[in-house]
């Protein structure tokens, strides 16, 4: 029996089988990614159930066709997958309260590049008018269209701005992701009326939001459509990558990197680099090759 893992609680798992939901848990030790993953199920995973003693237990995972991975912590070797099978990631971001910082938009950015996964921006909240929400917002949508980048300005409190996004997210299976209290649980309530999400205020003292979701869920919604809604996440570090694979996760980068005069170029103090020319120019923001050094510098430290 085939199914689609929707729910996973860390021992039991809520698969859907022949359009019901069903309870079952992970039999042994399953193989997955070669990594230390602290989930080797995840939320997204099409699975083999057998039925034995009136339960339901998980024998075998099939095949990703992607998957998006964050290690857990800058200090931990462990890792976390956070769902598969995905056909369009959609990364919820917003100018204020909380302010969602660019390092963590380019993280997310270049795992999903890794991984091959679509990705568009939704800036939530575009009624915030203030000087830092507006200071960023401006930033953000200059930059992101430069690149290649769908971005969207966007309140998910406003009927025609969700009446689009639900052409968007029809008979897909997509991912959304962003911080705490950047609004997705309020995405999820307006998308599927019945889901009743949880939506907490943010802290006034810390301008963040409280965690509401605790583990990661698929909600079924009409058309086949499946949304897959994550816990909020505060860093974002890359797995699995060598630094000189770091530039071909950015795409304004990826299409100089054969001008720079050495093939191995980390293009930080290297001579000739064309990346560093670029950067110089102005044809690549200094921000993202910031944020670029960042990750490098990350996935250098072994």
């Amino acid at each position: 029996m085939k199914g689609i893992v929707t729910k996973s609680t860390g021992s039991w798992y809520r698969v859907l089988l022949d359009g019901k939901e069903v309870e079952a848990r992970l039999r042994g030790k399953i193989r997955t990614l070669e990594i230390k993953s602290t989930n080797p199920v995840v939320v997204g995973d099409e699975v083999t159930l057998e039925y034995n003693a009136q339960e339901y237990t998980i024998s075998a995972i099939s095949e990703r066709h992607n998957c998006i991975v964050r290690k857990s912590n800058k200090l931990s070797k462990q890792y976390q997958l956070i769902a598969a099978n995905i056909d369009h990631a959609f990364l919820i971001a917003s100018p204020a309260k909380p302010h969602t910082p660019q390092g963590f938009i380019d993280r997310f950015l270049a795992t999903a590049e890794a991984y091959h996964i679509p990705v568009s921006i939704f800036l939530n909240k575009k009624d915030l008018d203030s000087r830092k929400a507006n200071t960023h917002r401006k930033m953000l949508l200059e930059l992101y269209p430069n690149i290649g980048y769908d971005i969207q300005n966007v309140s998910f409190l406003d009927p025609n701005d969700i009446a689009q996004i639900k052409i968007q997210v029809a008979q897909k299976s997509v991912l959304l992701a962003g911080n705490s209290g950047v609004g997705k649980s309020t995405l999820i309530n307006a998308l599927l009326p019945g889901s009743n999400q949880k939506v907490n205020t943010i802290s006034a003292s810390y301008d963040k939001g409280r965690h509401t979701t605790t583990f990661a869920q698929m909600f079924l919604g009409e058309n086949n459509t499946r949304i897959i809604d994550t816990p909020g996440i505060k860093d974002f570090g890359m797995v699995h990558t060598e630094p000189n694979q770091v530039s071909h996760y950015f795409p304004e980068m990826k299409n100089l990197l054969s001008q720079c005069k050495f093939s191995n170029c980390l293009h930080t103090e290297e001579p000739e680099c064309r990346i560093i020319q670029a950067v110089e120019k102005g044809e690549i923001s200094v921000s993202r090759y910031v944020n670029y050094l960042g990750i490098l510098e990350e996935v250098s430290i072994k």
